[in-house]
């Protein structure tokens, strides 16, 4: 008994060891960005690198002094809260639909909404672009958190409508029984019970919109640069602005950090979401 149990601790110590292997291995090029974001910059790039230095914000200061950084972070924000909130508010009726109706169309929508997830992202921001400039919104929030809701819908639809699955129909009929109609159904009735299902899905489309590069650089110039656009603009200049762009990614990655932290219970949570006892 003895012998097994310390062959079971042997076997977790291994596996700890190896995890926290690969989780730095991954982790590596974050944490190597943060650490020359830390050095003065005529140490920051060197070859062969150096380990020791004095850390300084300095490239975090310039960062906010010399460039409009808060200005790309709110938009980057904005948009992303926008084409969230309308994703969910789209997402939530026709996800409810296609959970409630088995038939050929249903089917069918799905199947397309999961092919267009699926095509390259040109192939949908092109058109994009020439309809922004057609009705002149190119370089808006407006035009960008429509894109957003427009790539994103279809995961969204698809996630909210297998938490609708799980809520048994019964529940729909003893609703309308008592006088319900099916919207009210759905926003008296299945929306309270679908809080973890919302949250999850909330949160995908947050984190998408809100680290979304090639779609904002095709409809962004200068009014609506998000962050991920101006750090590419930032690369390949001296190395000045190149720490500036190691900065702007430090500081965009935090917030994520941060928001994954704190909704992770929310997204364990969302796995059961919609299940009813009775």
């Amino acid at each position: 008994m003895s012998a097994a149990a310390d062959g079971a601790r042997l076997r977790g110590t291994v596996v700890g060891v190896l995890l926290v292997a690969v989780c730095l291995v991954m982790l590596s090029p974050v944490l190597w960005t943060a650490a020359s974001v830390t050095k003065p910059t005529d140490v920051a790039f060197l070859d062969p690198p150096v380990f020791t230095w004095t850390p300084t914000a300095t490239a975090v200061v310039d960062l906010w002094q010399t460039t409009e950084f808060y200005r790309y972070l709110l938009n980057t924000a904005v948009v992303a809260v926008v084409s969230t909130a309308v994703a969910l508010l789209i997402g939530l009726p026709a996800a409810y639909a296609l959970s409630r109706s088995g038939g050929r169309v249903s089917i069918a929508l799905l199947v397309a909404a999961l092919v267009f997830r699926a095509l390259p992202r040109t192939a949908v921001v092109l058109p994009m672009y020439e309809l922004s400039r057609a009705l002149g919104i190119y370089d808006t929030r407006i035009a960008l958190a429509a894109a957003l809701v427009a790539i994103n819908q279809p995961f969204s639809i698809w996630l909210l409508r297998n938490f609708f699955a799980q809520i048994p129909r019964e529940l729909d009929e003893a609703a309308m029984l008592d006088g319900c109609t099916r919207t009210q159904v759905l926003w008296r009735v299945l929306v309270p019970l679908m809080g973890p299902g919302i949250l999850t899905a909330g949160i995908f489309m947050f984190l998408f919109a809100f680290q979304e590069y090639l779609t904002a650089a095709v409809l962004t110039d200068v009014v609506a640069r998000t962050v991920p656009v101006f750090v590419a603009t930032q690369l390949g200049q001296n190395l000045p602005l190149l720490q500036q762009a190691g900065a702007a990614a430090v500081l965009l990655t935090l917030p994520v950090i941060g928001f994954a932290f704190i909704a992770q219970r929310y997204l364990v949570a969302g796995l059961g979401a919609g299940s009813v006892k009775g």
